[in-house]
């Protein structure tokens, strides 16, 4: 899982606790653009930060490049994607990228994404929470394998 703009810290520590508690590979979080690890973090992480596979980079954008190139599908997170998280098959080395809580991900990283993905919604409600979203992603991911 990749992190494009996140700037709430207790999002960042409620995202890291669930990276952690799911078991997937890790989370990149890039040094500029986003928040950094602080004492909130790690507070709302209840200390997971500690067992947590963090991965950082200088900037998301050339990171991700460089995993497409090691054969790595870039799939990012958007309420106006046509396709859904669960129609994905299992298998792939995929980076699941969240952007930030207000404007979502960067045009930047959609722009090379090699798909955008969108979770289900009921009742009119348009978008989750980024924190919310990661445990259903980290948990969905780990489920498939």
């Amino acid at each position: 899982m990749a992190l494009d703009g996140v700037s709430n810290p207790q999002n960042l520590g409620m995202i890291i606790r669930s990276v952690a508690a799911s078991g997937i590979d890790g989370l990149i979080v890039p040094r500029k653009g986003g928040t950094s690890l602080s004492p909130l973090v790690i507070k709302a992480s209840a200390g997971a930060v500690f067992n947590c596979p963090l991965y950082h980079c200088d900037r998301l954008l050339p990171e991700l490049r460089r995993l497409q190139e090691d054969g790595a599908e870039v799939l990012c997170l958007s309420s106006h994607a046509q396709h859904s998280l669960f129609e994905l098959s299992p298998g792939k080395s995929r980076i699941f990228v969240l952007g930030n809580e207000t404007e979502g991900v960067s045009r930047e990283t959609l722009e090379i994404s090699d798909a955008r993905l969108q979770i289900p919604m009921a009742n009119g409600i348009e978008s989750l929470n980024v924190a919310v979203t990661a445990a259903l992603l980290a948990f969905s991911a780990a489920a498939r394998g």
